[in-house]
């Protein structure tokens, strides 16, 4: 067994109620590293072709990685798999906290679960044992009255809780897994395909420390992003968390506002990080030896909107989507809402994305107070978005339809709501505009999980910034920055190479803040070093990143499998409409543009013109196994 890994993956039955430890090889770690491409390999391997994401047959893996629980900062990641109940496709998610360390210490690298229970339960690992609990008293709580009694009940309030909410129980498609009751698998509903399971939660507990091959190398970088860290480009993200981008956002015309009908927002000054660090911030919270400290916890004592700061704080993405989506500037309705979907375990970017769809129908018609119960559900309104929240989250009333999310909402209300759902694979756009910055527009359009702002570079680093990258974006053989919002041959190799990257980003499973190519802290070659000094490895960049194109490869591939190709690569209609106001009035994306990037990037990935892995790129990718899975 290498060195930072337990040896030990855990595999959950829960119709036959049998747990079983695998115990696999070290070839096999090295290959797929961990986190988002181990658990990928087992859904490939294990869920039959055509299985409902709500079903019994669906796999749910969460894995962590090699560096997992190692003191150093940005390592307490995790990540959770299944086929998501939003789009069909292969569902992607990641968070922090100190669940992923304490999985580690309580020896397991992962846990693969199949089946469902016909009662509820949770499952409790702790010092490589493991079993499985009644759950019935929890079913229906809230996440920190739920993690509170698993605690009471284990008689340690140590014990860290991954749990689904009352959303998944409840069905939401984009209910998410919560740790610490507000670090969040957001996006593409992992809560829900937890709770269909009938599984509650799984509590992990240890005291055994990954064991390390060099420990002195790894504590020497630990002190070097100590040292650096007030100096770095995310020291900011510290004091502001990752709100501190709004305004910056706002400046550059990137902003969604409106439903994304501009990228401006006047109101952006009244829920900025700043205004929120000067106003409701209480504290900074940090994830298992994280020197960063950007988790907000916020609180709000009077007024109609109460939020307790158990629940965290907002991020920049939720900002946004209760905030300037939806036209609202009141940072307390927007703080109450974060809090109700971490109460309920649900994802913020959908929801609120969800609810400002419904605002825009509401305006134009699509939808009348007959459907809403009486909301006013318009832009502006405060007080409708956090009560179709709360809604939404009971499936209560027209809650119960805009549970279902963006695109299904659209088809139901008719083609003139379609035209108007901001999705790709009916996964909801997050806060970065892609008319602003060009390749993520590449990249939300091919993704294999929809839209997502955190599975590659954004634009800056290859453009008018490029200066103060220039040694990271080498690393990676990008050495000709790119003129402002350009999508050419070289930026489709861009959007390639460091969606390479951040796909391997989430196989060590490490923070893309803390570990990113660009204005992050450590930079690529570090992560190399860590990843040496952790296991032994010889490991090069280059074979680490191989791991990252493993893991696209076998997305896309479970994807074809399932029948999602070239034809759900593509990106909403109102992006290539022109924005209205701010500094990007009258920008559009080009459809010609966009068609020859995705051709492009096809070609350079080595995928068919359908957009599916060919079995020499399978074959050179040591994925020999995976060639006859799409017949």
């Amino acid at each position: 067994m290498p060195k930072g890994y337990c040896g030990r993956i855990l595999h959950v039955d829960l119709t036959a109620g049998r747990l079983e430890v695998e115990e696999p090889d070290d070839a096999f770690y090295r290959k797929y590293l961990g986190g988002s491409a181990m658990g990928t390999y087992y859904i490939l391997k294990r869920m039959p072709a055509g299985a409902d994401p709500l079903g019994p047959d669906n796999v749910l893996t969460v894995f962590a990685g090699p560096v997992t629980g190692t003191p150093i900062s940005g390592q307490s990641r995790a990540s959770a798999n299944a086929r998501s109940p939003l789009s069909g496709a292969i569902g992607d998610s990641q968070a922090g906290g100190f669940w992923p360390a304490e999985l580690k210490f309580a020896g397991f690298d992962g846990v693969v679960v199949v089946g469902r229970s016909s009662q509820p339960q949770y499952l409790w690992l702790h010092d490589g044992q493991a079993e499985l609990r009644p759950a019935d008293p929890l079913w229906g709580q809230q996440t920190g009255p739920a993690e509170a009694a698993i605690r009471r009940e284990l008689d340690d309030e140590r014990v860290q809780v991954l749990q689904c909410g009352p959303a998944g129980e409840r069905g939401v498609r984009f209910a998410n897994l919560i740790n610490m009751s507000n670090r969040a698998h957001g996006r593409t509903g992992m809560g829900a395909v937890m709770a269909s399971k009938g599984l509650k939660a799984i509590a992990v507990r240890g005291r055994e420390r990954p064991q390390l091959h060099d420990a002195e190398a790894v504590r020497a970088l630990a002190r070097w992003g100590r040292d650096h860290f007030s100096d770095s480009d995310i020291a900011g993200m510290g004091q502001y968390g990752t709100a501190e981008v709004l305004a910056y956002q706002h400046a550059a015309g990137g902003l969604p506002t409106h439903n994304w009908r501009s990228g401006s927002f006047e109101g952006f000054e009244r829920i900025s990080g700043e205004t929120m660090h000067d106003t409701i911030l209480q504290k900074r919270d940090t994830c298992y030896a994280c020197v960063v400290r950007c988790k907000r916890v916020v609180a709000v004592e009077e007024g109609p909107f109460q939020v307790d700061p158990h629940y965290g704080g907002p991020e920049y993405e939720t900002l946004a989507t209760f905030g300037s989506y939806c036209a609202v500037d009141d940072l307390a309705a927007i703080a109450k809402a974060n809090e109700l979907c971490n109460r309920y375990g649900m994802d913020t970017i959908a929801c609120g994305a969800t609810i400002a769809l419904a605002m825009e129908c509401f305006e134009r018609g699509l939808l009348t107070l007959e459907d809403t119960g009486g909301l006013e559900l318009r832009f502006g309104q405060a007080g409708a978005m956090v009560a179709m929240v709360e809604r939404i989250a009971r499936r209560e009333g027209l809650g119960d339809l805009l549970a279902e999310g963006s695109a299904r909402l659209a088809r139901k209300l008719g083609p003139e709501a379609e035209a108007l759902a901001m999705t790709v694979k009916d996964h909801e756009l997050p806060a970065h505009m892609p008319q602003v910055k060009r390749s993520l527009g590449l990249i939300y359009a091919v993704n294999p999980f929809g839209a997502d702002h955190q599975s590659s570079e954004h634009d800056s680093a290859y453009e008018g910034d490029y200066a103060g990258y220039a040694e990271r974006m080498a690393a990676l053989d990008l050495l000709d920055p790119q003129p402002e919002r350009s999508l050419g041959a070289e930026k489709v190799r861009f959007a390639l190479y460091t969606q390479y990257l951040y796909s391997l980003l989430d196989s060590v499973s490490v923070c893309q803040f803390v570990w990113g190519p660009s204005w992050h802290l450590y930079g690529p070659m570090q992560l190399v070093e860590l990843v040496r000094a952790v296991t032994g490895w010889n490991a090069s960049l280059w074979e680490l990143m191989q791991v990252g194109r493993r893991r696209l490869n076998m997305q896309r591939l479970f994807n074809s499998r399932e029948g999602l190709g070239r034809a759900e690569d593509r990106l909403p209609a109102r992006l290539f409409e022109p924005l209205q106001g701010g500094a990007s009035d009258g920008l559009a994306l080009d459809r010609q543009e966009l068609e020859r990037a995705r051709s492009l990037y096809y070609a350079m990935a080595g995928w068919d013109e359908d957009g599916r892995p060919t079995p020499a790129t399978l074959q050179e990718l040591g994925l020999g196994w995976a060639v006859d899975v799409v017949p």
